[in-house]
């Protein structure tokens, strides 16, 4: 007997809020279950009901033990299936997903081919160069090298299993269109998640929720399986030829956040409650070196009373950024650690995402924010300034100034040169209160581009490999929005390509 999910709809919409941690899906309420499928029925991607395995099917051993079901591990495990693997999924909490639900932009990619359908000339060097910029140079140049050229082939990759991110848009610190979204342009975490989730289903791949694993076990150097705590109580120890730990991030542990940056205590964090760096310590257990451990972005955009991040997709459709006096201050498309310091260092410490009806079409996301009461609307401009309680004269300068600067596609005064090409100029208007949070950990477990772990001396821990979010150099002091799915789908395949092929010898 295997227990439903919930829609991709009702899933999240749940993470996207705060209580992400305590949904309605434990053990112990099925029935509630049932009454929240009933009413949103319709998954949107089209996808049929996906299942989570019944803990009575678990069984003592595996080829390869998968620790989380985001992004990353779940395209691990889809890539050692059909490798001819037998491998399995343990997720901590009641919901699969991990944070990768909750991303938004999309994911970055360069060369690909629904790049060329839209006549983009873009580049694997230029996506390098940028990133590298991005990240103040101090990304792990072979990893970079390895997300970037294998960019491409990770989108065709997932077009091939029916989740195609064809819809282009532009994000903080890229020249080009390559942040691949699904067509209809909505966010695209729900989405991703919806489709990986029906190919690990199709594949007949188990995955546990509510199961703990708070060890990974090793004999005579190599990895051996792992410990885990099932429903809060039943100890398990399950044994595999390899593990891949795909856990994320400690975005959400706010003692490592304080650890690593004193000065985020207070901030709002937008990451699911699962991510605490439990992964990270589990390796470090086994002698796991890690890599820019200290390294954590604030994303500019959040809305602080719910957490929830507001997609850079906003800003890359050509939202401006004002301050309570109703004016610009910074290019709202430069990297998230630069425009996220341009908001702190206002008086107010916040700013507004200003935008028009047109910018609200192709950006679906906004109709969510719209439900959960964030977004401030206007018949006219005037009657925007007078809700949000900035000046009318200022805010129509600021948004006629603007749309002059679109028109002549030079912004003279502050030197954007992306996502001007469309004019904030059709009624409604509308107004998003916004100041940064913590959003990502760049830094974490230290790998090489076979995902294998590594320790202090550059040995590998046998056995042992890791994606996503729980690993450290690939973008650096700053990520880039879009990257992060991006590597958790590129590593991600190749966490479940390598561990596969050690699991076989």
């Amino acid at each position: 007997m295997k227990k439903k999910l919930l829609s991709s709809l009702t899933l999240a919409a749940m993470l996207f809020l705060a209580a992400c941690g305590n949904g309605a899906t434990s053990e112990s309420t099925s029935s509630s279950e049932s009454s929240q499928s009933s009413s949103s029925e319709e998954v949107v991607t089209g996808a049929s009901e996906q299942q989570y395995t019944d803990p009575a099917e678990m069984k003592d051993s595996y080829d390869i033990i998968i620790i989380g079901s985001g992004g990353a591990g779940m395209s691990a495990a889809i890539q050692a299936k059909d490798a001819g693997l037998n491998p399995v999924i343990f997720e901590k909490m009641p919901v699969a997903g991990g944070n990768t639900i909750k991303s938004s932009a999309g994911m970055n990619a360069s060369q690909t081919k629904f790049q060329e359908k839209e006549g983009i000339t873009d580049s694997n060097d230029l996506f390098y160069e940028e990133t590298l910029k991005g990240g103040k140079g101090t990304n792990d140049p072979e990893l970079l090298r390895y997300l970037v050229d294998n960019s491409s082939s990770a989108i065709d990759w997932l077009d091939s299993m029916g989740i195609t991110l064809d819809n282009l848009t532009t994000t903080g610190g890229m020249s080009q269109k390559r942040t691949h979204r699904p067509t209809d342009g909505s966010a695209v975490g729900e989405y991703l998640v919806a489709g990986l989730l029906r190919n690990l289903y199709d594949r007949k791949v188990p995955l546990f929720v509510n199961s703990d694993v708070v060890k990974i076990t090793e004999k005579d150097g190599k990895v051996t399986g792992v410990e885990l705590v099932l429903n809060g109580k039943d100890k398990k120890t399950i044994s595999a030829k390899a593990v891949v730990i795909a856990t994320g991030g400690y975005g959400a542990n706010m003692d490592m956040v304080k650890e690593y940056q004193p000065q985020l205590d207070g901030f709002v964090t937008t990451n699911q409650s699962g991510s605490t760096g439990d992964g990270i310590k589990m390796a470090q257990e086994l002698g796991a070196a890690t890599t820019e451990i200290e390294a954590i972005q604030i994303h500019p955009t959040v809305e602080q009373k719910t957490s929830m991040l507001i997609t850079e997709a906003v800003r890359g459709e050509g939202a401006i950024l004002v301050s309570q006096a109703g004016t610009r201050f910074f290019n709202e498309m430069e990297t998230r650690d630069k425009v996220s310091q341009a908001i702190i260092g206002l008086p107010e410490k916040y700013a507004y995402l200003i935008f028009d009806a047109s910018l609200k079409d192709r950006v679906k996301a906004i109709a969510f924010y719209e439900k959960q009461g964030v977004v401030e609307s206007g018949e006219t401009l005037e009657a925007l300034a007078e809700k949000i309680g900035v000046p009318a004269d200022a805010l129509k300068t600021s948004l006629e100034n603007w749309n002059g600067s679109v028109e002549s596609g030079t912004d003279s005064e502050f030197g954007r040169t992306t996502a001007m090409e469309n004019p904030l100029a059709t009624a409604p208007y509308y107004a998003i209160k916004i100041a940064p949070g913590i959003h990502h950990t760049m830094g974490g477990v230290k790998i090489n581009t076979n995902t294998q772990v590594l320790k202090e001396d550059g040995s590998v821990i046998n056995g042992l490999y890791a994606a996503g979010e729980v690993t450290g150099g690939i973008h650096g002091q700053n990520r880039i929005g879009g990257n992060a799915v991006a590597d958790i789908i590129i590593f991600g395949r190749q966490a479940g390509t390598q561990s596969a092929a050690y699991a076989k010898e």
